[in-house]
């Protein structure tokens, strides 16, 4: 199953440990709110433990799987630039190969939101005309993306893009 994901001839570059952290720390707020909850919860409505304790239990449990989640899921994302295409994959439990030649691809954004720019990473967008051949890179450090930024620019105008 893993030679499906294998582009030929090309390691695969990963994606910042940042972004894992990123959204590890998204889950953690929301636990924390939904603790904050559970508390405000029982002590408005008296709430018996039998009641309470079951809930913390769950929502610990899905944090503890969420956590676990979101460290394989960014270790999935990934991309490998060859002389004709750029290849994408991602996801574990649904994985995913995106496959785009230069000489499709439209045009290139980068994006960072105020939490990406707290961590310093950044996403990728290559825009083709079909959306099922779009790709996104997340997690990139913003260095890396301005460089995939460029070369991807470049390889786009050299292979007579509609850059």
């Amino acid at each position: 199953m893993d030679d499906l994901f294998a582009p030929p001839g090309n390691d695969w570059r990963p994606v910042s440990p940042a972004l894992a952290r990123l959204r590890r720390s998204v889950l953690g707020a929301a636990g924390v709110v939904g603790l904050v909850l559970v508390v405000v919860a029982t002590l408005l409505w008296s709430l018996p433990v039998l009641v309470w304790l079951p809930a913390v239990v769950v929502l610990l449990a899905l944090l503890a799987w969420g956590w676990l989640l979101i460290g394989r899921n960014a270790q999935w994302w990934a991309y490998a630039e060859r002389d004709e295409d750029l290849y994408v994959k991602h996801g574990v439990l649904f994985r995913a190969m995106v496959v785009v030649p230069y000489g499709r691809m439209q045009y290139v954004d980068v994006q960072a939101g105020p939490l990406e720019q707290l961590f310093k990473i950044a996403s990728v967008h290559l825009h083709t005309a079909s959306p099922g051949t779009s790709a996104r890179i997340p997690g990139l450090p913003a260095d890396e993306a301005a460089r995939l930024r460029d070369r991807l620019t470049s390889q786009g105008e050299a292979q007579a893009a509609g850059l």
